[in-house]
């Protein structure tokens, strides 16, 4: 079982538009602001948002999309099914 991660900040438009995205592919995922959880964006190496993240069931990083890009979020949703 994978799990879905989105790291976004409030004020940002690429993070809004991954969170469209997502809700608009009835996509399960779990938000994190990043503004404030810090200790969760240093834990994953967050340089900037959005960054989505997918995990195994052991919680270990299976891929990472970094910005809005719907073809490579496309792929992610994909290994969810």
């Amino acid at each position: 079982m994978y799990r879905l991660l989105k790291l976004y900040q409030p004020s940002c438009c690429p993070c809004q538009m991954v969170s469209q995205f997502l809700e608009s592919h009835n996509v399960e995922h779990e938000a994190i602001n990043v503004l404030e959880n810090p200790d969760v964006a240093v834990k994953y190496g967050i340089m900037s948002t959005p960054v989505t993240i997918l995990l195994d069931d052991k919680g270990n990083e299976v891929q990472r999309v970094i910005g809005y890009k719907p073809d490579e979020l496309n792929e992610m949703i994909s290994k969810l099914q």
